[in-house]
């Protein structure tokens, strides 16, 4: 087989603890918004599978949530979605933020040393330091055992495509997985759910987010331009519940704005998006309720 005619692909998982950019680096590598981001932490909690494709190469990247401590079931369940993810795959890349270094980030890149795969450890947000301060720190992990140190920024794409030429040259070669414009494996009614939660996790106050969840209660395709979609946004305490939707509605009605405005990208149709507000005490911890808004394990 010529080196034209080689065709590389593989499966690389990215992990990390919360909040290093994994989400918006998953974005970066596949071209287009498949996964929400925000500032605050945990805001992935299911596997993200995007599809990144070329000429003579096929990567499908698996985005997990952080690597914490589970304090609920629905903690429980995003620690198993990562281990899930570290099955089987020819890569894997363990992301730091330069910004924010501490021991939980040293602890995670030491252990996924040990991890008998290609490894990549890759440091994100470089764009927001001075390089003096970068080379200290790629300095600082000269000890760990990985196969290349590689200073990224997510958000400005720096070192992304020095990140795709190395995971090319060491994946093995293999069969195309996917087909060319397919993106990521996530239905559209689940993405149509994240962008709702990205948008409340976005303009919420702190205590809220982490006890929001979002169920599709309907899509309907009215005509070849247009489409209805109901949703719930379910919340843990009748404080919450008035949080979001805000004075006179103002915070819901900015929250569905900015979802609908984004839905309408993702399905190229005009959107009629209907908002409702719920009070579900407890949901990270019940089976029952994590089942129903898309949180199954599968296994």
């Amino acid at each position: 087989m010529t080196e034209k005619q080689s065709f590389h692909s593989g499966f690389a998982t990215i992990v990390g603890r919360p909040n290093v950019g994994k989400s918006t680096l998953l974005n970066t590598l596949v071209g287009e918004k498949v996964a929400i981001t925000s500032s605050r932490p945990q805001t992935t909690r299911n596997r993200v599978m995007g599809v990144m494709g070329g000429e003579n190469c096929q990567i499908v990247f698996v985005d997990t949530p952080g690597i914490h401590r589970p304090r609920t079931k629905l903690g429980e369940f995003m620690v198993h979605s990562i281990e899930e993810a570290m099955e089987g795959i020819d890569a894997l890349l363990v992301l730091v933020d330069v910004t924010a270094i501490g021991p939980h980030d040293r602890v995670i890149v030491e252990e996924m040393s040990r991890k008998q795969v290609y490894k990549l450890l890759v440091l994100n947000k470089t764009d927001l330091i001075e390089p003096k301060n970068l080379l200290a720190i790629i300095d600082s992990f000269k000890d760990v055992k990985y196969d290349a140190i590689l200073p990224v920024s997510a958000r400005t794409g720096d070192g992304v495509d020095m990140l795709k030429k190395e995971l090319t040259a060491h994946l093995p070669i293999g069969p195309r997985y996917f087909p060319d414009d397919m993106l990521t494996d996530q239905p559209e009614r689940d993405i149509c759910a994240e962008l709702i939660r990205e948008k409340a996790l976005r303009n919420l106050r702190d205590e809220v987010p982490h006890g929001i969840g979002v169920e599709m209660m309907a899509m309907k395709k009215m005509n070849d331009h247009f489409m209805e979609i109901d949703a719930t946004i379910y919340c843990e305490r009748d404080s919450h519940k008035g949080i979001i939707i805000g004075k006179k509605g103002a915070m819901l009605q900015k929250i569905g704005a900015e979802a609908r405005a984004d839905i309408e990208a993702l399905l190229g149709l005009h959107v009629n998006l209907q908002l409702w507000v719920k009070v579900r005490p407890g949901w990270r911890d019940s089976a029952e309720d994590l089942k129903t808004l898309g949180y199954v394990q599968d296994r």
